[in-house]
């Protein structure tokens, strides 16, 4: 073997990353503080930001393009897209992707009702009688809520902004939703002194990056786990929960007060 040879089968077996560089294309849904566009295009939240690192370091360039909830999902089903950004578990999305092993943040999912509204929640589904109830098309909202389903009376808003306005007017009696996204959006349709989050929490759900099931997507799913594993054990994903306003599970939030009871509904 000649030395130019000998150094050519080095150097590829030093870098066997590049052989699997490509262009990732990550879609999802505006969510709050997770993945979302600025005004001027800019690319922000904490989903940005941990896909940009994970890509860094695979050696891939990555591309974010925003879709509505259900045809983002659709599309890395279908494998027209290489990752889900943000979707929580659920048995029957375990069946449609392929999601990392750990989880990059955490969301308390609520019930929001109208100020001068008696509502009897305390945790019960079955207290909730025939209140009109609003979920979010294509939102996952826990097992003991789908167990709950046959007994409510739900109907399905296209998107956030929609149930909060049918809230507000009176069409449905409680919203169920999550405290992060609905946060901000509360005070951009001046809603604040209107609506309010009710106690206990319905649940605490944890969301996460998912892959098609495709076949063809396993090599690069798995090497993003291991990546992404690694910023969780060393404290990157903390680090930038925090620059984000994110509650992310490393950081145990579990352990502290609901920051939605925190502001209590009282009829």
């Amino acid at each position: 073997m000649t030395i130019s040879l000998l150094l050519a089968v080095v150097l590829g077996a030093s870098a066997p990353q590049a052989a699997y560089a490509a262009q990732r294309i990550a879609v999802g849904a505006t969510f709050s503080h997770i993945f979302e566009q600025d005004a001027d295009g800019q690319w922000q939240g904490l989903g940005v930001d941990v896909l940009r690192e994970l890509a860094a370091r695979a050696g891939d360039t990555i591309v974010f393009r925003l879709y509505p909830w259900p045809r983002a999902q659709a599309m890395v089903e279908r494998a027209q897209a290489d990752i889900l950004v943000g979707p929580y578990k659920s048995p029957e999305r375990l069946k449609r992707y392929a999601f990392l092993d750990l989880a990059f943040y955490r969301d308390r999912m609520v019930f929001y009702a109208r100020r001068e509204a008696e509502v009897p929640w305390h945790g019960d589904f079955a207290a909730l009688g025939k209140r009109r109830i609003a979920t979010v098309r294509g939102w996952h909202y826990g097992a003991q809520f789908d167990l709950a389903r046959a007994q409510l009376d739900i109907s399905e808003a296209p998107q956030l902004e929609n149930g909060m306005q049918m809230l507000a007017v009176g069409r449905i009696d409680l919203l169920a939703t999550n405290e992060r996204n609905t946060t901000g959006l509360i005070d951009s349709l001046h809603l604040r002194e209107s609506l309010a989050v009710l106690c206990p929490d319905i649940t605490t759900l944890d969301g996460y990056l998912a892959f098609p099931r495709d076949p063809q997507f396993t090599a690069v799913r798995d090497r993003y786990n291991v990546l992404f594993t690694e910023m969780v054990r060393s404290g990157e994903l903390a680090r930038l929960g925090v620059r984000n306003g994110v509650l992310v599970p490393a950081s145990d939030g579990a352990a502290r007060p609901s920051a939605a009871c925190s502001d209590k509904h009282r009829p």
